[in-house]
């Protein structure tokens, strides 16, 4: 299934591509036309074994990823475990940029490591339109301040700048943060990790925010190599840019 949407003036276009192991071909077609994906987790079941056939699919194609755990509201769900498996199952450095407050019943909202700062969602915003930002709760000061440092000493190896400032001591801003965050994200050096629970809309806002930050542009990824159908043997690069000619 494809479809647009449009988020902070961008449009983002949407391919769903199936997770049973009978359609490994035709998501494997999908992964080689997608500028990024969002891998979408059970934060229940973790990581499954289609999961990882498909995270070695778009390892195969170099797509950068975000990850996002669903299911945060349901009996079982844990975080923790989730990070943990896409670090041993799929050898990746998963990097979460959001801690969840609670889960399962208890399952309100989300820490942003980036701005430090909660997003909570009310008892009656069944639907995740109605939310709140506030200060971090004092019960979850420590852990937030410990999974930003983590977050901070995995991107800063980005720019030898931001790698003074931070071991100098100095305040590492937002705008560098995300900034950095990006660069590493399209290198594939981290996945970032999102959390909420899609049923009730909670949590895809951030979502929606992390890819617009985060994932490559169709301008930012690497040139689509191919040959020249007159002369097999010479090979051509096509720009991704609206300004360059057709080809298919």
């Amino acid at each position: 299934a494809a479809t647009t949407c449009f988020w902070r003036e961008h449009r983002v276009n949407i391919i769903d591509t199936p997770g049973h192991v009978d359609f490994t071909v035709e998501v494997e077609r999908s992964l080689r036309v997608l500028d990024g994906a969002v891998a979408v987790f059970s934060a229940v079941d973790g990581v499954q074994p289609q999961s990882e056939t498909v995270w070695r699919q778009a390892d195969k194609y170099q797509v950068p990823r975000i990850a996002f755990f669903n299911k945060m509201g349901r009996i079982g769900a844990n975080f923790e475990m989730c990070v943990s498996d896409i670090r041993e199952k799929l050898g990746s450095n998963p990097v979460p940029i959001q801690l969840p407050i609670g889960a399962e019943d208890q399952f309100e909202g989300i820490v942003d490591l980036i701005e430090m700062k909660e997003i909570v969602w009310g008892a009656d915003s069944d639907n995740g339109q109605i939310f709140e930002v506030r200060e971090v709760r004092e019960s979850m000061k420590e852990a937030a301040e410990e999974a930003r440092q983590y977050m901070l000493e995995s991107v800063v190896e980005t720019s030898d700048e931001l790698m003074e400032k931070f071991f100098g001591g100095e305040e590492i801003t937002v705008e560098e943060i995300r900034a950095a965050l990006r660069v590493a994200t399209i290198a594939n050096t981290i996945v970032p990790v999102t959390c909420g629970t899609a049923f009730k809309n909670k949590g895809v806002q951030p979502l929606l925010d992390a890819i617009v930050d985060y994932m490559p542009a169709p301008t930012d990824v690497a040139m689509v190599a191919g040959t020249d159908p007159k002369d097999p043997e010479k090979e051509l690069d096509r720009q991704m840019s609206d300004d360059a000619p057709f080809a298919a």
